[in-house]
């Protein structure tokens, strides 16, 4: 039995037989098929559900939501040796996150290795159980033929924060976002005299890329300003006239740039919290003006982040569905930004 699944075994629909049910193109009945076999851990029979009902479609029969829960069922709940069968490439492409991250929720690169197929999704899989504390060295994943995908290191740095993770359940998933600032951190805005724009197309793309599941994927909008100035400066460059400012530590900050690059925003598909750790050292990195060097030494990294100041910002409203208020300066450079994100839930 999987671990956190009923002990109680569903009831098979009454005609089990995967032929006829394809043929009929019932959907019900292969959902309360999916939900026996996972509950019974037929393993092998849930593959060929995922297999049959994935090739259905040359007959005509658009039966890829089963085919999509199957697949996520199995890298979620399945022993190592099965949850490893569904990571080709092709896999996954509807499922409600990577199925990359999913297979990082409950079984560890070490189980996993000698079952994952090589290539881009094995690095992938190996920065999720990173993140998540599993110590793995990059000559493991040369000899198993996985490129160095995000070229950041397999390692938790002392500078970084715990990133949020996602949890995935049978009902979908839960990414919760950091905790903002108190009330009580808050300080108001004074925007001394207006301040010049600046064009900062590294941080810009950076940014957008960082934020595209929100707006690509969902309903969000973002934006982000640059300007000689100070952190208030570049708010009132978004447009809000009564901004309120809240300082952050860099892992504070970090932790925000990862959750949101994680993220598909409301709606959208997640992106998976390697992606995000990714975006938020890319993203550093550019306001640093330092992408042509990439990758960097991971302390410069650090040492980057931490020579910023970092705030949170407000307009006074509630907070209403997913959003991203975060204000930088660069006191080397006279610079600051601003980036404002929102998608509704």
């Amino acid at each position: 039995m999987a671990a956190g699944m009923s002990s109680s075994p569903t009831t098979p629909p009454a005609d089990t037989d995967l032929g006829e049910l394809i043929h009929r193109a019932d959907l019900d009945g292969l959902v309360r098929l999916i939900d026996a076999h996972c509950s019974t851990a037929q393993w092998a029979a849930l593959l060929e559900l995922r297999d049959r009902t994935r090739s259905a479609v040359t007959t005509g029969r658009q039966l890829w939501p089963a085919a999509t829960l199957a697949e996520y069922r199995l890298a979620l709940w399945a022993p190592a040796q099965w949850a490893a069968r569904v990571l080709e490439e092709d896999s996954g492409r509807f499922t409600i996150g990577p199925l990359t991250e999913v297979i990082a929720q409950r079984h560890t690169f070490a189980e996993l290795a000698e079952y994952l197929p090589p290539g881009p999704r094995l690095g992938f899989v190996a920065n999720e159980r990173a993140i998540r504390g599993e110590s793995i060295e990059k000559i493991t994943l040369e000899r198993l033929g996985a490129p160095d995908v995000l070229e950041i290191p397999l390692t938790l740095q002392s500078w970084e924060p715990q990133y949020r993770l996602a949890v995935y359940t049978d009902e979908g998933v839960t990414a919760h976002p950091p905790t903002a600032p108190p009330a009580a951190a808050f300080r108001q805005a004074r925007i001394r005299r207006d301040h010049g724009t600046v064009d900062d197309q590294a941080v810009y793309r950076a940014t957008r890329q960082m934020l595209e599941g929100w707006t690509a994927s969902s309903d969000g909008k973002a934006e982000i300003t640059c300007v000689e100035g100070d952190a208030a400066a570049a708010v009132r460059a978004l447009g809000v006239r009564h901004a309120r400012l809240a300082p952050l530590e860099a892992r504070e900050a970090l932790a925000w740039l990862g959750w949101a690059g994680a993220s598909g925003g409301a709606h959208g598909r997640r992106r998976g919290a390697a992606i995000g750790r990714f975006s938020a050292w890319w993203l550093v990195a550019a306001m640093a003006d330092a992408l042509d060097d990439w990758p960097l030494p991971p302390d410069e990294i650090g040492e980057i982040a931490e020579e910023l100041v970092w705030w949170w910002w407000d307009g006074g409203e509630p907070s209403l569905g997913w959003e991203l208020q975060i204000a930088v300066e660069d006191p080397a450079e006279g610079y600051s930004r601003a980036i404002s994100a929102h998608d509704a839930a």
